[in-house]
C-alpha cells in the first residue's frame, strides 16, 4: 500500500490531521502538563504578576552525544496542540477536586486561550547549542502553561528527526522504510513516522500516520504469513497472487537460498523485491545479488532490515543493497531519545532575565538568530545575538519566522513536503565534516552575544 503525502500543513485545521501524543484535533490537550505550571500560575494570578509581558524560549544547550546537528521536527504538532489547549469543565472540576488550583485560577483557566505570539526555526531546519528554536511571547499566564506541552513535543520528535537525518546520509540516496511502531509506544509511534519522513525516510509502516499526516506507507508481509502456510512455496504463491509480482518477498524464514528460488520460481524474474530481515546482512546481500542474477531476475530489489541504524546503514554502504528498513533505532532516537532542550523565561515587562547557577546558566533577552555562510553556500557559524536585527548581513540568513501572531497560527506555513526538502538543502549546507557519523563537536561553532 501506498499513500501521496498531503499537501495540507499540519496544525492549520486540515481535516485527518489529530496530533499523536497530544490528544488530536478536538481533543483538549491542556492537561499535557506538569502540576507546577499550574501553581506558578495560581499564585503569579494572585500577587498580579500573572501579567506581565514574558518571553520564554526553548533551546538546547548541547547536542546529544556524538551529535554534528539537531533536526527542528514538531513545530505542526505543537500548532495543532495548541489550538486544542483548553480547560473544560470536567478537567477543570478534576484539578478543583484534587486541590491542583483554587477558584481564582480555575476560573481563569476557563477562558484560557493563547493570546501571544510564537516564533521559531521552520520544521527542517537544522539547530545547534543555543539555537533559539522557540520563542514564546505573552503574559506570564499565557506562556508559561506551555512549557511541558512544548517541550515533550519537540524533546520526542527533534530526537527522532535528527537520528533519522543521520540514516538518510548514510543510506546516501537508498530508500529507508520506518518500521518502528510496534517498538514504542502506539502514539508516540505515529510522531515518530512523521519525524523520520520529515528526515528523508521514504514511508513508513504506520497507517495512522498515513491518514493523520499523509506519510506514504509499505509493506507486505511478515514470518508469521510464511509460518501460517503449509510450506514456503505456497505462502508466496498466496502473497503474488494478492499483490502481485512486483511485491517484496520475505527470504530468511527457513533457508535464505531456497526461499530466494522459490521466490523467482513463484514470482517470475519480474519479482519486485526479496527481503532480509536477519544474519550477517552485508554478506547475505552479495549472495542474494549473485543468486537472483544467476537465476535471470537482475532488477530484482534487496531490501535489508533488523535492528539497522546510522552505523550499519553506512557498513552496508558498498553492498548491493537497495534499501532497508529501520525501525527500533529510529523511534529511540539512535540513543539519543530526547533533544536535551528546555524551556527559560528570558525577558520579562522589556528586562532580561536570566538563572545565574554554576552548571544551569541562561542568557537573557530574547534573541535573534541568524546563519552565516561562506559564498558558495557552505554554513559556517550560528549567530544568536540578544538584539534585533533589522537586515541580514552579507551571507547571514535570518532563522526564526512568525508561527502564531495573537494566538492563530499564521497563514501560508511549509507543509511537511516543503519542510522535507528545506532539510535536505540545509544538510547539503554543511561541511563535510559535519555529515560525519564519528564523535566531533558540532557542525558550525555558535556565536553568541558574550562572544561578539
Amino acid at each position: 500500500m501506498t499513500r501521496s503525502p498531503r499537501t495540507g500543513s499540519p496544525g492549520t485545521g486540515s481535516p485527518g490531521t489529530g496530533s499523536p501524543g497530544t490528544g488530536g484535533r478536538g481533543t483538549s490537550t491542556a492537561l499535557f502538563t506538569d502540576r507546577y505550571e499550574l501553581t506558578m500560575l495560581g499564585s503569579a494570578l494572585r500577587d498580579g504578576t500573572a501579567g506581565r509581558a514574558c518571553v520564554f524560549e526553548l533551546f538546547a544547550r548541547r547536542l546529544p552525544a556524538g551529535r554534528r546537528y539537531g533536526v527542528v521536527a514538531g513545530t505542526g504538532r505543537l500548532l495543532e496542540a495548541l489550538a486544542d489547549f483548553r480547560f473544560d469543565a470536567d478537567v477543570l472540576a478534576a484539578l478543583r477536586a484534587d486541590q491542583v488550583i483554587d477558584d481564582p485560577t480555575a476560573e481563569h483557566l476557563a477562558g484560557y486561550r493563547f493570546g501571544g505570539d510564537i516564533d521559531g526555526y521552520p520544521e527542517g531546519e537544522l539547530y545547534f547549542p543555543y539555537s533559539p528554536v522557540l520563542t514564546v511571547s505573552g503574559t506570564f499566564a499565557d506562556a508559561v502553561v506551555l512549557e511541558t506541552l512544548a517541550l515533550s513535543i519537540y524533546n520526542h520528535d527533534c530526537a527522532i528527526a535528527s537520528a533519522a537525518a543521520r540514516m538518510v546520509t548514510a543510506a546516501a540516496g537508498r530508500p529507508i522504510i520506518e518500521m518502528g511502531s510496534r517498538r514504542t509506544h502506539e502514539q508516540a509511534a505515529v510522531a515518530a513516522a512523521r519525524a523520520a519522513y520529515l528526515a528523508g525516510f521514504a514511508s513508513t509502516s504506520n497507517l495512522a500516520a498515513a491518514t493523520r499526516y499523509g506519510v506514504p506507507t509499505a509493506g507486505t508481509a511478515a514470518h508469521a504469513f510464511t509460518l501460517l502456510h503449509d510450506d514456503e512455496r505456497a505462502a508466496f504463491r498466496a502473497q503474488v497472487d494478492s499483490l502481485g509480482a512486483s511485491t517484496t518477498l520475505l527470504v530468511d524464514t527457513y533457508d535464505i537460498t531456497r526461499g530466494i528460488e522459490l521466490a523467482v520460481e513463484v514470482a517470475g524474474p519480474q519479482l519486485g523485491a526479496v527481503r532480509i530481515d536477519s544474519g550477517d546482512l552485508g554478506v547475505l546481500a552479495d549472495h542474494a545479488r549473485a543468486q537472483l542474477d544467476s537465476l535471470g531476475a537482475p532488477g530484482t530489489r534487496i531490501v535489508v532490515s533488523g535492528d539497522l541504524d546510522e552505523y550499519s546503514i553506512a557498513a552496508l554502504a558498498a553492498r548491493p543493497v537497495d534499501s532497508y528498513g529501520a525501525g527500533t533505532a529510529v523511534v529511540t532516537g539512535s540513543g539519543a531519545p530526547t533533544a536535551e532542550m528546555v524551556y527559560k523565561l528570558v525577558e520579562v515587562d522589556g528586562r532580561q532575565v536570566a538563572k545565574r547557577s554554576e552548571h544551569k546558566a541562561t542568557r537573557g533577552g530574547r534573541k535573534t538568530a541568524l546563519r552565516g555562510y561562506k559564498p558558495t553556500g557552505t554554513a559556517v557559524e550560528e549567530i544568536v545575538l540578544a538584539a534585533p536585527v533589522g537586515k541580514p548581513g552579507p551571507g547571514q540568513r535570518l532563522l526564526q519566522r512568525p508561527l502564531v501572531r495573537a494566538g492563530s497560527p499564521v497563514a501560508d506555513l511549509p507543509t511537511l513536503e516543503e519542510s522535507r526538502e528545506h532539510l535536505r538543502a540545509a544538510i547539503v549546507s554543511l561541511p563535510w565534516d559535519g555529515l560525519k557519523l564519528s564523535r566531533g563537536d558540532p557542525a558550525i561553532p555558535t556565536r553568541t552575544s558574550a562572544d561578539a
